[in-house]
């Protein structure tokens, strides 16, 4: 398992995306740090230079992981299974610009926000609806080598697919090889009763893992069980990314960073040496 740090554009509007700013100066830090690679927060990819960053990531020898999505709904109000069929249809035309970003990088998207809330819809309505619109960009993403994963996020910040296990139904339903789970421990911590079964019940479809502790802080700083977590994952032989998304607490954006790929690689080094 490699280790990841979220950065973002400097209009992120979602405040745990602690690395906010200039984008060439978050992947020098994160190298710095020793960070195998990075996981950009992007509102609108048309205003993003790819070359520049590709350029930049290849000088410094580092990665990316994955873009997330969600400052697209937070900002803009975007999502996937709005009642308004116009603002859907741009929300597609928004993620295909984010799949076309991250096939510079073969790399992850991430679908957390912007997959939207229900409104006072069934829950069978939206998810035929999410299905569609998750099978058209996926279709879309597979020839650029683009993978997408579905973030649960915990109830007090969205109403739809809450949990991994609610997560995993959808996938099945949509049903294509280049979509699959974005765990994260921040939401787990609220939303899973049995976080290590969790995990295993969803083994073959996790594909990307987020970490900051119970207070949202970096890995470290509070009392999330990182330790029964990582055993899961290596039980699980899971191959991917950890990706460190935490609020620049306690002590500033780069102490936060450290703290969090201190504690992490720690984890790590146990689970290989024992």
């Amino acid at each position: 398992m490699k280790i990841a740090l979220v950065i973002s554009t400097s209009d992120a509007a979602f405040n745990s995306l602690a690395f906010k700013g200039d984008l060439v100066k978050g992947l020098e830090m994160a190298k710095k740090i020793g960070y195998d690679a990075v996981e950009i927060a992007i509102r609108d990819p048309k205003k993003v230079d790819a070359n520049e960053i590709v350029k930049v990531t290849k000088k410094l020898g580092i990665d990316v992981a994955a873009v997330g999505t969600g400052q697209a709904f937070l900002a803009e109000a975007l999502n996937l299974i709005d009642p308004d069929e116009n603002l859907r249809k741009n929300t597609v035309e928004r993620l295909k610009n984010h799949i076309d970003f991250a096939s510079h990088f073969s790399c992850k998207v991430i679908i957390g926000f912007i997959r939207g809330n229900k409104k006072q819809r069934s829950v069978q309505e939206v998810t035929k609806i999410f299905v569609e619109q998750m099978r058209f960009l996926a279709d879309y993403a597979f020839p650029k080598k683009v993978v997408l994963v579905i973030e649960p996020l915990n109830r007090y910040e969205i109403d739809f697919l809450n949990t991994l296990h609610e997560t995993y139904e959808v996938v099945q339903m949509i049903g294509r090889t280049n979509v699959g789970i974005l765990a994260d421990t921040f939401h787990m911590n609220i939303e899973e009763a049995k976080i290590e079964e969790s995990i295993h019940s969803i083994a073959d479809k996790l594909y990307h893992f987020h970490v900051a502790d119970s207070n949202r802080w970096a890995p470290g700083t509070g009392h999330y069980d990182f330790e029964s977590t990582f055993k899961a994952l290596h039980e699980i032989n899971y191959k991917g990314y950890i990706s460190v998304e935490c609020l620049p607490l306690p002590n500033g954006t780069e102490e936060a960073a450290k703290i969090a790929y201190r504690t992490v690689k720690k984890y790590l080094e146990n689970l290989e040496g024992g």
